[in-house]
């Protein structure tokens, strides 16, 4: 489906886009991809919303991708006595693993290898930052803590512990057995929660087995310090604002968001900015405007991607919550310091035949009457590096998978076009033309720029650049060898 903006948007799906109906009025006001939250719904509902997604791409004709993100360990305290308790600033207070119940004085943390991590002066944070302890003594089974910051904390809550690289694995036996059924389910991308390391998305992949794409999310200090080494290891990335806010100052978040999407950038692959971006929009039918600039500030700084979570999930407003992510980008896109601060933004990167075929497609592009950059790829790779100079003119994405047209769906400014394999670049540049007179973005006495790798159907072979004419009477009188 084309769209009248570059970035792309993720919508949640949960109860208040549960239908058929709600699924495909999304798709048509703008969202490009939806997520399914293996954290809530069973494995039955899970699949018929991949049914539901998969009908609309049918009857629209239209690529969408589905990204499965999955829960990741939970680290939790225990439960007390009287149901909650309320910490005051300066008292002691202690986590242990006694399943007693809990009481103002301390509480079970039933997690050992977090006490196997911490260090005196490590931080606790509970119930999303509310709560902030201090490590005063700690041993394999305890840690005595100064309470930093107090607040009322009741069963269950959830435990966060920035300072330290904790022994665990990003994948619960829950995630094993979501990622299992997702990957048979067959979706496109599947997000890992709790990355710390590299490591950790390799252990996704060797279970993923290349039935889908390894997004890593990134809400943790130690993914932000090892992000170089994350990065390589994936095939996208998930800024994940929620937990990194938490566990940093949250001041810190913005310059890393800014530095994240850029890296990112200059790798050629997708990032998502997510989490709070339209929150207010949950009830309200009008977002804040600081809600709106956190949104356009996604979009300036070239990410691939914004989403939306509860807005859609569960919110009273998911259409207009993808509206308006809809007319925002539209708006960020128009603006002539928009393009200044993309191009800007740009490294050049020319260190194979693909690079300067994409680099000189761009300029190109930009320097003549040329409408479209049209790139055949097999694996995505030539789109992601076309998308990586973000030309100022659209691209689109011809492919014989359906899987690649469904990845890219993630991807800065693809439309994705389904094609027959080709055996001729001539084939492959009529058909170019065809699926740029066919989508309005050429005309009679306009031309496009088209990129291929010969021989076809090789990853990894981009080396023909080509200037064509989108003269119908050409095109159609043509016959494609």
């Amino acid at each position: 489906m084309k769209r009248d903006r570059n970035v792309k948007i993720v919508a949640t799906l949960g109860p208040a886009s549960d239908t058929y109906e709600m699924i495909r009025a999304l798709h048509e006001a703008g969202a490009d991809v939806f997520r399914l939250n293996m954290s809530h719904g069973s494995h039955e509902e899970i699949a018929e919303r991949h049914k539901m997604i998969r009908q609309v791409e049918k009857d629209l004709d239209s690529p969408i991708a589905i990204l499965a993100d999955l829960q990741g360990p939970k680290l939790r305290v225990g439960t007390f006595a009287k149901g909650e308790e309320t910490l005051e600033w300066g008292e002691a207070f202690r986590l242990d693993l006694d399943p007693a119940e809990g009481d103002h004085r301390r509480v079970n943390l039933p997690h050992p290898e977090i006490f196997a991590a911490l260090e005196v002066g490590a931080h606790l944070l509970v119930n999303d930052g509310k709560i902030r302890l201090r490590v005063e003594e700690c041993g394999a089974d305890f840690a005595n803590c100064t309470v930093v910051t107090g607040g009322v904390i009741s069963n269950r809550k959830g435990v966060n512990v920035p300072d330290v690289v904790l022994p665990l694995a990003a994948l619960s036996e829950k995630d094993r057995k979501d990622l299992a059924f997702v990957a048979e389910l067959g979706v496109d991308w599947l997000a890992l929660s709790f990355v710390q390391r590299a490591e950790d998305v390799q252990e996704a992949r060797d279970l993923c087995q290349g039935r889908a794409a390894i997004l890593s999310k990134i809400e943790k200090p130690a993914a932000v310090k090892a992000f170089d080494e994350i990065l390589d290891a994936s095939d996208g990335i998930m800024v994940a604002r929620g937990d990194l806010g938490v566990e940093l100052p949250v001041q810190n978040v913005p310059p890393i968001q800014k530095r994240l999407v850029r890296k990112c950038r200059m790798a050629a692959k997708p990032v998502i900015v997510a989490t709070q971006m339209l929150e207010s929009m949950i009830e309200s039918p009008m977002p804040t405007r600081a809600e709106v600039s956190d949104v356009a500030t996604a979009i300036y700084e070239g990410t691939d991607a914004i989403m939306l979570s509860a807005e859609s999930a569960a919110g009273e407003y998911p259409i207009e919550a993808v509206e308006t992510m809809d007319n925002v980008a539209r708006e960020v896109e128009s603006d002539p310091t928009y393009t200044e601060i993309i191009e800007a933004s740009r490294v050049v990167r020319r260190t194979s035949v693909a690079d300067g075929i994409v680099s000189a497609a761009r300029e190109i592009a930009e320097t003549t009457n040329i409408k479209v950059i049209c790139c055949f790829t097999s694996s995505g790779t030539t789109a992601a590096l076309v998308a990586r100079e973000r030309p100022r003119v659209p691209i689109i994405a011809m492919t014989s998978l359906r899987g690649t047209a469904r990845r890219l769906s993630l991807t800065w400014g693809t439309y994705c076009v389904m094609t027959g394999e080709l055996e001729r670049f001539k084939q492959a540049v009529v058909n170019a033309a065809r699926a740029a007179r066919a989508g309005g973005f050429a005309g009679d006495n306009d031309q496009i720029a088209v990129t291929a790798g010969v021989p076809f159907n090789i990853p990894g072979t981009t080396n023909i650049l080509r200037v064509a004419p989108c003269d119908e009477r050409l095109i159609y009188s043509t016959d494609p060898e």
